[in-house]
């Protein structure tokens, strides 16, 4: 596999561990990825729940929490570490200049375009600004702001098609129409990004997201443009994903027909796993009767018929009958714990495999 450049920073694998809230990458599976020469992605989302005991405050334990986890992170490893955070969050300004002020290496920013993220650069940033998109028509509308607002353009590209876990920036109708695939996505993404790569002398590399889940289809999704991608449900089931061991067999467990689409309190559609609790909110039996975090600006608990963070929250701490895992369509595939070192050399090999087979 070659390199993958993101301004000054060279990661060794073009590898990306997509974020995952709340709390199934932290600092373990981070490090662990940033160790193997990818690039290791902790998640804000929901740390204030995670660091509760740390400051009286939801919003003040999750600058707590976030200042614990990367500083955790750069202990375990000398490897490239980014952070996730999601625009729809009530404290995405807060979270960004910590992680700013923390060197953080990268913030991959998505859940909504992150229009205003650069104006969160101090002078002495060394932190790359990524957002992640769901087409060509957004990518440009946000180089554009970028550069307007703000004289600056994006590190980097993570293009999220609808094979993705977690929320989707798509509508219901489109998540299975082909014309939306990734593998249709990426070339323009690539051809509107050319543009401004050449206009303004500076690489921007695209990176695919949502169903990749081998080594040859890491090759081929770099066939069509991408510079690299981002993985997330195959590293759930590795030993060093911070979630609890339940939650990672509900992956081992699955099948192909666990998955489903849900209408998450987040404003936007998501992939997750099928169980007791998605059960009971079908059937309309819980409801939020309070709000005491506050951390989503799209949520309404008036409305909305969960509390997402908390369901996510106990998920991850293993009471999956509680909650539920967000999960991408190739989720059912697993069926063991391996370590990332495993997981990786596996993903190498296949891709290796792919490149010889091309070659005869």
């Amino acid at each position: 596999m070659n390199n993958l450049k993101i301004g000054d920073l060279v990661a060794k694998l073009p590898i990306i561990q997509g974020g995952m809230g709340i709390g199934v990458s932290l600092s373990g599976l981070a490090s662990a990825v940033a160790n193997e020469g990818g690039i290791g992605v902790i998640s804000c989302a929901g740390l204030g729940l995670i660091y509760r005991n740390s400051a009286k405050e939801f919003l003040d334990a999750s600058i707590e929490g976030m200042k614990i986890e990367i500083r955790k992170a750069k202990e375990k490893t000398n490897g490239i570490i980014g952070v996730n955070i999601m625009m729809a969050l009530t404290n995405f300004g807060d979270m960004a200049k910590v992680c700013i002020a923390e060197k953080v290496d990268v913030i991959f920013a998505g859940a909504g375009l992150p229009m205003d993220l650069p104006k969160y650069r101090t002078p002495d940033c060394t932190t790359k600004m990524v957002p992640i998109v769901s087409s060509a028509r957004a990518a440009k509308i946000l180089c554009e702001k970028w550069k307007n607002l703000y004289d600056y353009l994006p590190d980097m590209i993570v293009v999220e098609g609808p094979k993705a876990g977690g929320h989707l920036g798509f509508k219901i109708d489109q998540i299975n129409n082909p014309d939306f695939a990734i593998e249709k996505l990426i070339p323009e993404v690539v051809k509107t990004v050319a543009e401004f790569e050449e206009k303004y002398n500076q690489e921007i590399p695209v990176i695919a997201a949502g169903g990749i889940y081998t080594g040859e289809d890491i090759y081929n999704i770099m066939q069509l443009g991408a510079k690299g991608v981002q993985m997330a449900t195959r590293f759930v089931t590795t030993h060093e994903c911070d979630a609890d061991d339940k939650f990672k067999q509900a992956y081992i467990e699955a099948k192909e027909e666990d998955l489903e689409i849900i209408q998450s309190p987040v404003g936007m559609p998501g992939r997750a796993l099928k169980g007791e609790f998605l059960d009971k909110i079908n059937e309309g039996l819980a409801k939020p009767k309070t709000c005491p975090f506050h951390c989503l600006h799209t949520c309404d608990f008036t409305k909305v018929p969960y509390c997402i963070s908390v369901s996510l929250l106990n998920a991850y701490g293993g009471n999956v009958d509680k909650g539920y895992a967000f999960a991408g369509s190739n989720a059912f595939r697993a069926t063991k714990i391996v370590s990332v070192k495993e997981l990786v050399d596996e993903l190498k090999e296949g891709y290796d495999i792919a490149v010889a087979s091309k070659n005869k």
